[in-house]
């Protein structure tokens, strides 16, 4: 038997900053561009009733720890559940099984944090969020953990929630988040944009994308959420979360190569490699840089095993015995 600790939600919900999210991730993508595994998430669609169950994995030798999500949406419950096992990267033991909810907002905005630390301008001061919900509030406090921003708007298309957004959010930055009646104001002057939406329709035009932007989009993870115009994706420097995933589920990518803007090369290096320092990142102050966040084992294990041992040292957590399949898988 071996002992792993299962952590509820509300255990793990205070156990990092955002900036810990930040570092954490940066370091699980240097070594996903020194070679570690990940594979883009296996999709599997149910009709009846109506819903969808995901996996994604990671292995991240250096951290010494491998896992991913598994979970589920829609269904009879209507809802999501998010479940994270957590294994030992050198013996196989499984160390946690992490009720991954809570940790969803932080890991990913952690891995939006990231992309534009790795893409966007240094002397970048104004900063646009597309979107009001769980994920771009993760987004915004990640990201202003990596550029000192003077200006922060946000849209969204219903008033109360932008405004709600604003005020929630009003202590991150100095000015406040100033909520904005259009998506073309949030872009004026902005030199980073953050998109969080679950939209199927671009939620930003192109016109509006001023040269030297970076653009980090993280709610295109299927073939029908399009965040971005074709045209802003052609004429971007193109970074996904990993390569396969830009012609697996990357929306906008995919809807760029059916309108023959772009071919599969236009992919100019996974964001690990940027960060490794395998591929160079932005080269000119006048270029336009995406990043494609769509969700990978990556930053989720990297957040899981920081919430583990955080746990560990905080005596949090319940202990669960596995059996090895020395002694359980015997057919008997």
């Amino acid at each position: 038997m071996t002992e792993a600790l299962f952590l509820r939600s509300d255990e793990v919900a205070d156990l990092a900053t955002p900036a810990e999210y930040v570092d954490a991730v940066r370091e699980a993508y240097r070594q996903r561009g020194n070679g570690a595994p990940a594979e883009p998430r296996t999709k599997l669609v149910a009709e009846n009733p109506p819903g969808m169950f995901t996996g994604y994995a990671a292995v991240l030798p250096e951290t010494g720890a491998m896992g991913g999500y598994m979970y589920s949406a829609g269904f009879g419950a209507g809802d999501a559940w998010f479940v994270t096992p957590l294994f030992d990267a050198e013996t196989g033991e499984p160390l946690a099984i992490v009720d991954g909810a809570s940790m969803n907002p932080f890991k990913t905005g952690a891995a939006g944090a990231v992309g534009v630390d790795a893409l966007a301008r240094e002397d970048a001061t104004d900063l646009a969020i597309i979107g009001s919900g769980a994920q771009a509030r993760g987004q915004l406090k990640a990201t202003v953990t990596v550029r000192e921003f003077e200006h922060v708007r946000v849209y969204s298309p219903t008033p109360d929630n932008r405004e709600a957004f604003a005020a929630e959010t009003d202590d991150l930055v100095d000015p406040a988040v100033e909520p904005v009646e259009s998506a073309a104001a949030a872009l004026d002057g902005a030199d980073v944009v953050v998109t969080a939406t679950n939209a199927s329709e671009p939620v930003i035009a192109d016109a509006d994308v001023e040269p030297g932007t970076h653009v980090t989009a993280m709610g295109q993870y299927t073939p029908g959420k399009t965040e971005l115009e074709p045209e802003t994706i052609a004429r971007a420097k193109y970074v996904p979360d990993l390569r396969d995933r830009a012609t697996q589920d990357a929306g906008s990518f995919l809807a760029a190569l059916e309108a023959k803007l772009i071919d599969e090369d236009h992919v100019h290096a996974e964001l690990g490699e940027i960060v490794a320092g395998v591929e160079p990142g932005r080269t000119d102050p006048d270029e336009v840089t995406v990043f494609d966040s769509g969700g990978t084992g990556i930053e989720t294990t990297a957040g899981a095993y920081l919430l583990y041992r955080r746990a560990r040292e905080a005596g949090r957590g319940t202990e669960i015995d596995f059996a090895p399949a020395s002694e359980a898988l015997t057919g008997k």
